[in-house]
């Protein structure tokens, strides 16, 4: 019966995502052809078709990846598969701590040998054929290495620190679990700035002396301190353009592409970062650091009711027994069931997002200019190839911006 139900939930799952993505299809296609009014003049109908192209383009081959997560999940829990991992693992390794490391490893590796091809496609076939690749095959599996072994040294402990609560602590391992997950996140937003990022990409301060006082006069005028403007190479990887600031406590930095800095002015510089800071200022990260905490414990308490269930296990053909003896194995197949149910939820972040977006123009049109905020919403469009016309319910669901219509027309009205 249980297999029964996550079979109705993966096929639900998938046809609601394909009917999503066939909407877009359509609706993007159906105004290809035409710059929509509020942009004439300042988006060729050349630039409209290409990030038309590219949207539709991008959805399709996202069709493809939901096609093989889908068949993965049937595979690992409609027809046994987790189940038959697990029982192998504990066979050769124990049902101890090795074995629940060999378990979650060998999960990340099989989810591995389904997305890295698809990434591999995304970056040299998609992104190189509208323009945005400036990666070569060297430095993608160069980055894959390093990717590999930060997950490596990041996971390592972590599943151990949960292996060992949940052994230990008897019902309320939740609880602790829920503890190690709070300190991890709090070490790596201390750690990635610093450490995780420059293996990748390259910072140096801001050459440009009078963009930078510019930005500093920013920052104080609205508060924010950080630890210095950086310049990052973007443009190694990818045509597109950025701007973001990292980090926590000492290890908060100002962060902007190059790809930026060669488009945008230097008021439409500051407009960008004004809104950045509005994020931090009107502690958008910190409320959704605090939600996702939240929900997170939530969602660990039941996974504990559920550990404790003997149909949990047996359901997807698992011996009880021996999955009490390996606790880990239940919070991996916790995981696995997860998305089939906040995939349904999925459009109450994307609103709460949305509202903090105009919010943050709001705050970025009272500490600078306005109209250099919304002539850089529209660069960047252009040059990110950002479809002009989503069709309104897959970016109801999907998107975590509104559209660049919807916020000039809320920063027209905030002047």
């Amino acid at each position: 019966m249980v297999t029964i139900i996550v079979a109705l939930a993966i096929a639900m799952a998938f046809l609601f995502e394909h009917w999503l993505d066939r909407r877009q299809i359509r609706y993007v296609a159906a105004h290809r052809d035409q710059v929509p009014a509020a942009f004439v003049g300042r988006i060729s109908l050349a630039d409209h078709q290409k990030a038309a192209d590219y949207t539709m383009a991008k959805t399709r081959f996202g069709m493809k990846r939901d096609v093989a997560g889908a068949v993965l999940d049937v595979v690992l829990l409609v027809a046994g598969g987790f189940a038959l991992l697990q029982s192998g693992i504990a066979s050769v390794f124990g049902t101890g701590a090795l074995g629940s490391l060999a378990l979650a490893g060998a999960l990340a590796l099989i989810f591995a040998a389904i997305s890295i091809p698809f990434d591999y496609v995304a970056t040299c076939s998609i992104e190189q054929r509208f323009g945005f690749n400036r990666s070569t095959k060297a430095l993608f599996f160069a980055d894959l290495l390093k990717s590999i072994l930060l997950t490596v040294v990041f996971m390592v402990p972590l599943v151990l620190a949960v292996d060992y609560a949940a052994r230990q602590l008897g019902e309320a391992w939740w609880i602790a679990v829920w503890g190690i997950v709070v300190v991890f996140n709090v070490l790596a937003l201390l750690i990635v700035p610093t450490l995780v990022m420059p293996l990748f990409n390259k910072f140096e301060p801001l050459a440009d002396e009078g963009l930078k006082a510019r930005i500093e006069t920013l920052a104080q005028r609205c508060g924010f301190r950080a630890r210095g403007v950086f310049k990052m190479d973007g443009s190694k990887r990818s045509g597109h353009g950025n701007a973001f600031f990292t980090g926590i406590g000492p290890a908060k930095r100002i962060v902007l592409f190059d790809t930026l800095l060669e488009t945008l002015a230097p008021g439409e510089i500051e407009a960008v970062l004004a809104h950045e800071i509005g994020h931090f200022r009107l502690r958008h990260i910190l409320k959704r650091i605090l939600a996702s905490l939240v929900v997170s414990l939530v969602l660990l308490a039941i996974l504990g009711w559920l550990s404790r269930q003997d149909w949990f296990y047996a359901g997807f053909g698992l011996d009880p027994a021996v999955a009490r003896d390996m606790p880990l194995a239940g919070l991996l197949l916790f995981v696995l069931l997860l998305p089939l149910a906040t995939k349904w939820f999925k459009i109450i972040p994307s609103h709460v997002s949305r509202v903090h977006e105009f919010e943050a123009d709001a705050y970025a049109a009272r500490h600078s200019d306005a109209n250099d905020l919304a002539s850089a919403l529209v660069k960047l469009q252009r040059d990110n190839a950002a479809t002009l016309t989503p069709d309104p319910i897959y970016s109801a669901v999907n998107h975590s911006h509104p559209t660049v219509a919807q916020r000039i027309a809320r920063l027209a009205i905030a002047q």
